[in-house]
């Protein structure tokens, strides 16, 4: 790889060579405008202006999506000033020297005039005509409108599609760099199609232009003939107006060719091939259309006065192209059959260890209808999505989680999907893989068209919906997801609630293993040396069932070294590692926040649960008492919600546990914290007192 040398006498920096290209070009375009150029440079130029045309147009044959010719709109701008400026310059050369012969203005303006006319005016004026009716009517003025309504809906579409960009990074199906790729794409995108949209008049006034041009250039040009230079009416008609037409038609022709490229730009559907694949899959692919197509010109070539030879050539073509397709389709089917046929084993009585099948610890069973989401040779998004799922739990939670078993089960609904845990199912639905599932986050009105249903994953109300209601559904704020999402999301939410029972003594030792790479004598001296590998498994799972994360195992390992030597009990552990790790977990609740806002129990409410729930109390707590307490913890948790602060519950250190353990399922998202989990650097502030009234 070659590096530019700057030289020790140049005050300033070499540009790069890459950025001088548009400059230079819009230099030579203002050049032409004002100065005279020889003939041989207007062939020159008149030649590079059809090989730049010819270039965009094969790019924009061959461009996959929109985006990967993103500066077509300034293409589009260069080019139409390069030819303008030629048709200036040109017009110069030809009532300056038209008097001269057909050569004024070059020898390729003269080829045009000669060779795709035949030298013949009228047939000349008439090719331009249908030309500049063909790029100004039908190319441009389509072209234009496409561009136009791709704006509109690109526009309209971008919330819709930043929150499904921000659902799948909160599911873990992406991450936070391919959002931020995603991101920039969509306005990008919207930009295109925008800058397109004013583009498109740049080739309109294009061909307005040309047909001004060509005016001028015959009236000017008689009159220069007839007046300033004498000429006979006849060879004035033959210089002058068939350098004019030629002049016309060597620009009009690369217009039509940038014009045709435009189209090809933003009348594109689909980014997974270019225009020539995408015709050849989808125009070619039956083989009965084919043979149709070959019947029917048969029928027109036996009719008497028709080209017999055209038409039966074309049939005979037609009828051989879908007999072959129709064969390659028979093959490929065979093949896949064959693939697809399982091996018979041969039969024992005996029974083997093989006969012992293991119980997964985390299955995905679906129905028939879903099997196709998890073929592997259809590159299955839904198995990309779960691995994602794994990657970001392993990120949240703090250890890689078992591998997902999928497997089919006729014994469920066709669409039906289950999730289960060590052979017991925790959790199930069902999915539609042709349509969309459209999720209320809460505050969208419009009421959409559909089979209305729950978000499996957190109960939200939803809809589903089919593929062409998903932009309008964006826009009225609705969350919609494909089901392979919905699948992840749900099996996600399912791995983050039973967390605890993922983590076996095998999860355990690979965390110590890991632990060992980075802090190895922490991990040789305390496990097994001064806690065991059971009770260590044990605080750990105590950590996930109230929420908390562990990823940050030294500190975790570190506190079991301190009060290892006073107690075994993993409860007791647990709480001395829970006070370690305080700052993280009020983080995990309440962000970057010092003013922490809480909920707690009145001094009567708290000496009644003390007396009854303490370690060691003698009392018991009554069952009415007891749904009290649920029911106005509950109630107090909800209103904290809705005023968007965290529901959290402050309580003495010796009764959190049992508090947490009695509030789990009347407050799921209840938060219980005892006193000493509070860092030093934050302050508390009582929002709601329960029991307040007693």
């Amino acid at each position: 790889m070659s590096t530019r040398v700057q030289p020790s006498w140049l005050p300033f920096p070499l540009p790069n060579p890459r950025a001088l290209g548009a400059p230079v070009l819009i230099l030579l375009l203002l050049a032409m405008l004002v100065l005279p150029l020889p003939a041989f440079l207007l062939d020159v130029f008149f030649t590079f202006n059809i090989a730049v045309a010819l270039l965009v147009l094969l790019v924009s044959a061959y461009t996959v999506k929109p985006l990967s010719f993103a500066a077509f709109p300034a293409v589009l701008l260069l080019t139409t000033m390069l030819r303008l400026g030629l048709n200036v310059a040109s017009t110069r050369a030809i009532l300056m020297h038209g008097h001269t012969g057909t050569e004024a203005a070059g020898k390729v303006v003269e080829s045009f005039a000669h060779f795709l006319i035949g030298g013949n005016l009228a047939v000349g004026l008439i090719v331009f005509a249908i030309l500049t009716v063909i790029n100004f009517v039908v190319v441009t003025k389509g072209a234009g409108r496409i561009a136009e309504v791709s704006a509109r809906f690109a526009l309209d579409a971008m919330p819709g599609k930043q929150m499904a960009i921000d659902a799948d990074l909160n599911a873990g199906l992406i991450d936070e760099k391919e959002a931020r790729r995603r991101r920039l794409e969509v306005g990008q995108e919207a930009d295109f199609f925008g800058s397109m949209d004013g583009a498109s008049k740049f080739v309109r006034g294009d061909a307005i232009a040309a047909m001004m041009i060509l005016v001028i250039n015959i009236l000017g040009g008689l009159a220069i003939g007839l007046i300033q230079h004498n000429l006979p009416l006849e060879r004035a008609l033959s210089n002058y107006v068939l350098l004019a037409v030629g002049d016309a038609l060597v620009a009009q022709i690369p217009s039509l060719v940038i014009s045709l490229a435009a189209g090809l730009i933003v009348s594109r559907v689909g980014d997974e091939d270019d225009i020539g694949g995408q015709v050849g899959k989808q125009l070619f692919a039956m083989p009965n259309a084919l043979g149709l197509t070959g019947g029917v010109l048969a029928l027109l070539g036996i009719i008497p006065g028709m080209p017999h030879v055209a038409f039966l050539m074309l049939a005979g073509a037609c009828g051989w192209a879908a007999w072959w397709l129709s064969k390659q389709q028979k093959a490929q089917v065979a093949e896949q059959a064959l693939a697809d046929q399982p091996v018979v084993a041969t039969p024992s009585n005996e029974a083997s260890w093989e006969d012992v099948v293991p119980v997964d610890l985390l299955g995905l069973e679906v129905g028939y209808r879903l099997i196709s989401m998890i073929e592997r040779n259809e590159a299955s998004d839904l198995l990309t999505r779960i691995k994602g799922v794994r990657k970001k739990f392993a990120n949240e939670v703090g250890f890689l989680p078992p591998a997902v078993h999928i497997k089919d089960n006729l014994e469920l609904k066709p669409n039906g999907y289950r999730v289960t845990l060590k052979g017991a199912v925790v959790g199930e639905g069902e999915v539609f893989p042709d349509r969309f599932l459209a999720i209320n986050p809460g505050h969208a009105m419009l009421q959409l068209p559909g089979p209305a249903t729950q978000d499996p994953a957190y109960g939200l109300p939803a809809t589903w919906i089919d593929e062409p209601g998903r932009d309008e559904a964006q826009m009225a704020g609705y969350t919609v997801v494909d089901a392979p999402t919905v699948i992840a999301t749900h099996l996600n939410h399912l791995m983050g609630v039973h967390a605890s029972k993922l983590l076996g003594r095998a999860e355990v030792q690979q965390l110590l293993d890991h632990l060992s790479k980075y802090a190895g004598k922490l991990a040789e001296e305390v496990v097994p040396k001064q806690v065991a590998l059971p009770v260590l498994q044990k605080v750990l799972q105590n950590l996930l069932d109230e929420q908390v994360h562990i990823r940050d195992l030294r500190t975790i390992v570190e506190s079991l070294a301190e009060h290892a030597g006073r107690t075994q009990d993993a409860g007791d552990l647990t709480r001395e590692v829970r006070v370690a790790l305080a700052p993280a977990i009020v983080d995990l609740i309440y962000g970057p926040v010092q003013d922490l806002e809480v909920i707690a129990f009145d001094p009567n409410l708290e000496n009644l649960l003390a007396q009854a729930l303490a370690p060691g109390a003698a009392g018991a707590l009554e069952p009415g008492v007891a749904d009290l307490v649920v029911k106005a913890t509950s109630e107090a948790a909800g209103r904290q919600e809705q005023s968007g602060v965290p529901a959290c519950l402050l309580v003495p250190d010796r009764i959190r546990v049992p508090v947490a353990r009695l509030l789990k399922k009347g407050a799921p998202r209840l938060r219980v914290l005892g006193h000493a989990e509070i860092p030093d650097t934050h302050s508390i502030r009582i929002g709601r007192i329960i029991g307040e009234a007693a």
